[in-house]
């Protein structure tokens, strides 16, 4: 048993069971609005870039069932824990999607499954999604920072379950008992390990939110159908936090719940890679612009890395030359020279001809990690820096703060909405003008929606 009166799920209930938009920071409402705009436009970038989710996409059609919940991109409906399955899949498979200021991603397990939960409902307003939306973010985020992590779980999906239940959980309705109830279910769906995450030549990681999605629905649904949970499930003796985490700050947690809504830091990608690259494809991209340096003079490129950089560079020739778009998305050598080759990093960068790119692979070779502890990852990760050393023996060096999309410089609705607009382009289906404009319009005033859901129709194929 907890130590504590009650445990923590009981606090957690309490929080969903009577969040409101009214109740909901102004800072955390635009955070929700522009995490359901930016979501799903990742996904409809995934749908017609990512060959891995067409798999997962031919088995959710093939088992179908009720037509309740719609899959984005691909178009028809199924039950909604499938719809959610394959939302949450296309979601993430890009590393495109958002992250707190501490890493890890929640909207992408959040935004599915409220959504798929939205449809099987009928009649939630847009309010309601915020609120849902805000709420599942600030429990991701409290528990992000406030546990010790050994970096042996994969965060996103083992707290994801956790957030997008909060999210999928108030759109129901459920009840404080049913809340704890749907929490407890969740721990049977709160796992992934690191190497998943870590490891090369699987597709799995890329899709991994799919599976915290579809976890929350199905917790969610079963709670409110009576199935129940253990009251102690997250600080009990073989609970959550003991059986995941060294230690966890309690106060931390619970400080502000209700009030403080820790979402609304959640920070938007310029760049669909893994975000911890960003430092280093942004200080890569300075230190050749601000330099009017070329490559061909380069001999080159160190970079500096803390433990989790170098996760992303071993093993080394791998890593210079992925044989997988996922695995591309989290090797911070071929990042780093696909960001010096094109000054940029695009969707478009990672396609299957992309990966053969002979100047990028050329490039690639030049890169050296070398091993910094001063960069290592604690609770914020610390910019990555970059040493140029020029074939005439000149170097050049460039830390990558201020990067795009990161605390000190976010982004705004203008530079959502464009990411949007890119990402929809790539789709597997096209869409035209009037749909995207409608769609973003909606989720910038989500808050005067009668139907959250229309804006799932706004961008449903048209045949």
């Amino acid at each position: 048993m907890p130590a504590h009166a009650e445990d923590l799920v009981q606090h957690l209930a309490h929080f969903v069971a009577r969040a409101t938009y009214t109740g909901t920071p102004p800072a955390a409402v635009e955070a929700a609005k522009k995490s359901i705009l930016d979501t799903f436009g990742v996904i409809l970038a995934a749908s017609g870039t990512e060959p891995a989710v067409h798999g997962l996409i031919d088995l959710v059609r093939e088992g179908a069932g009720r037509p309740e919940s719609s899959i984005l991109a691909f178009g028809g409906k199924v039950p909604a824990m499938m719809a959610a399955l394959a939302n949450g899949a296309m979601a993430h498979c890009l590393d495109f999607d958002d992250q707190t200021p501490w890493g890890q991603h929640a909207s992408s397990s959040i935004v599915p499954a409220a959504f798929a939960v939205a449809e099987r409902m009928g009649g939630v307003t847009g309010q309601d999604m915020i609120a849902a939306v805000a709420t599942g973010q600030d429990i991701f985020a409290r528990l992000r920072c406030n546990v010790t992590w050994k970096k042996d779980w994969n965060l996103s999906s083992v707290m994801g379950v956790f957030a997008a239940t909060a999210a999928a959980g108030r759109l129901l309705g459920l009840s404080e008992e049913q809340m704890v109830n749907a929490f407890g279910i969740a721990t049977m769906q709160s796992s992934g390990v690191m190497e998943l995450v870590a490891g090369t030549g699987g597709d799995v990681r890329g899709m991994y939110a799919g599976f915290s999605a579809k976890g929350a629905v199905l917790a969610t649904l079963l709670a409110g159908r009576g199935v129940t949970g253990v009251p102690t499930v997250l600080e009990g003796e073989f609970g959550f936090f003991r059986t995941y985490f060294t230690d966890y700050d309690r106060d931390a947690i619970l400080t502000g719940l209700g009030t403080e809504f820790e979402g609304a830091g959640t920070l938007y990608k310029l760049w669909p890679t893994v975000g911890t690259a960003h430092s280093h494809i942004h200080a890569i991209i300075q230190l050749l612009n601000e330099n009017a340096l070329h490559l061909d003079e380069v001999r080159q490129i160190r970079l500096y890395v803390g433990d989790y950089h170098d996760l992303m560079c071993r093993p080394l020739q791998e890593r210079r030359a992925p044989a997988t778009l996922v695995d591309a998305k989290f090797s911070l050598p071929f990042l780093v020279a696909v960001a010096a080759v094109h000054r940029d990093v695009k969707v478009s960068h990672f396609t299957n001809e992309a990966l053969r790119d002979r100047h990028v692979l050329a490039v690639a070779q030049k890169i050296v990690p070398v091993s910094d502890a001063d960069l290592d990852w604690k609770l914020e990760l610390p910019a990555g820096r970059i040493e140029l050393e020029m074939v005439d023996g000149r170097t050049f060096e460039k830390t990558g703060t201020g990067v795009p999309g990161n605390s000190e410089a976010p982004l705004t609705w203008d530079a959502i909405g464009q990411k949007f607009r890119d990402c929809a382009s790539a789709s597997v289906r096209p869409l035209k003008v009037d749909q995207l404009a409608g769609a973003e319009h909606l989720a910038r005033h989500l808050e005067s929606a009668t139907d959250a859901v229309e804006l799932v129709r706004l961008l449903a194929p048209r045949e």
